[in-house]
């Protein structure tokens, strides 16, 4: 696999008052995606009907997760799994996260619940998931099953009225529609994270990959927008009044009370470790606590700010940065009630900033989760949205 040019577009979030974010993660994504040469390989439309029943999750999980991330494209070809069992036997990799909905909205496999084709809303890309699922499982692979949540271009143009409107457009129509729909830097659409209608369609989606066998669930974009013009946000149905994290900790509840008994996580950005406010976007770290299996921040140290903890390049200081996230995170989770979660970190093994990646800055990353958890150590899961990793790190 190639690694993809680094976008240069930051999105900037100030409030922390000098901490800069990088919404890297989600940018990054887009923009692989986005290029892959091959969307309709005709492997994808063959035979899918000869796909195996659902399986069941592994009986003995492993409590400490390695993981590596793979976009659906990858997850649909037989020769990135082989290469990813063959890392498994190699290194301690023993976990994937899987794109099965990502920032476009589609569901990546087949699928027959009604809304989902109703919307339009399935693009093939793994023919086979649960014969997908059962040969990681037989080679004693972890398979999480990675749903984007509030961006979602399809379900915006399917159904205007659940998403987020462009005031300016809006305020001149009697009634949404897909000329209304606001848009972000990266021209894709939101849906209000308000609506329970748009909460149901997850629970739906998240029920039927459940059933599939997956491991686990883990949500990402579980929140309102952060990037492109604010100013012109309108919401249906958000009432204007609510705290952002109070509609978005609602979210999660609604997830735990429809999906008992499913291993739930939840990726959150990096400054929601040391931020004691929801960073403008409805994030609280403490709000994911008590309603998921494992809360996985972002802790990139390419997305901190010149200075910030004594670190003229926080890139560069990966264990600092990484030790001071997870130990501002652990203890807010230790004085948290009612709490369930875990602490499994996504990591940064991507260049960015002029700052190259490598064994030695992913391993220390990891070696600074291991110290500052300690006893409670969950594991990690990589990051890098064209799947090339540094697999030496995989290995303590």
């Amino acid at each position: 696999m190639i690694r993809i040019p680094l976008i240069s577009f930051l999105v900037l979030l100030t409030a922390l008052g000098g901490i800069i974010f990088l919404n890297f993660h989600e940018a990054n994504e887009y923009y692989v995606n986005t290029e892959v040469p091959e969307k309709h390989p005709p492997s994808i439309k063959k035979n899918l009907e000869t796909d195996i029943g659902f399986q069941k999750p592994l009986t003995s999980p492993p409590t400490i997760i390695r993981a590596v991330y793979l976009t659906s494209w990858s997850a649909g070809r037989g020769s990135v799994i082989d290469y990813i069992i063959d890392l498994s036997k190699k290194t301690d990799l023993n976990a994937v996260v899987i794109d099965i909905k990502d920032f476009s909205g589609f569901i990546t496999y087949d699928t027959s619940v009604s809304d989902i084709l109703k919307y339009k809303a399935k693009e093939i890309r793994i023919p086979k998931i649960n014969s997908l699922i059962k040969k990681l499982h037989d080679n004693n692979i972890y398979v999480i099953a990675r749903i984007t949540v509030f961006e979602d271009g399809r379900l915006a143009l399917a159904r205007p009225d659940l998403a987020v409107q462009n005031l300016s457009f809006y305020s001149t129509s009697s009634a949404p529609t897909t000329s209304t729909i606001w848009r972000d830097r990266k021209n894709l659409a939101w849906v209000d994270p308000a609506s329970t209608e748009v909460w149901d369609y997850i629970v739906k989606i998240s029920r039927d990959a459940a059933a599939r066998g997956f491991d686990e669930l883990n949500f990402d974009y579980i929140r309102f927008p952060s990037d492109g013009d604010l100013n012109l946000l309108y919401f249906s149905h958000w009432d204007q009044k609510t705290p952002y994290h109070f509609v978005i900790r609602s979210f999660f509840k609604y997830l735990r009370e429809h999906l008992n008994g499913v291993r739930l996580s939840a990726d959150l950005f990096g400054l929601a470790t040391v931020s004691k406010n929801d960073l403008g976007i409805g994030q609280l770290i403490e709000d994911a606590y008590e309603y998921f299996d494992f809360v996985s921040p972002m802790i990139y140290p390419s997305h901190y700010s010149f200075g910030f903890d004594g670190c003229k390049e926080p890139a560069r200081c990966p264990y600092v940065m990484v030790s001071h996230s997870m130990a501002s995170a652990l203890e807010r989770l230790a004085i948290s009630s009612g709490t369930i979660a875990g602490l499994r970190p996504w990591l940064q093994d991507f260049d960015l900033l002029g700052v190259s990646y490598g064994l030695s800055e992913v391993k220390a990353q990891i070696q600074a989760v291991k110290d500052t958890t300690s006893s409670s150590f969950r594991g990690f899961m990589l990051w890098n949205a064209g799947n090339n990793y540094t697999i030496d790190a995989l290995n303590d």
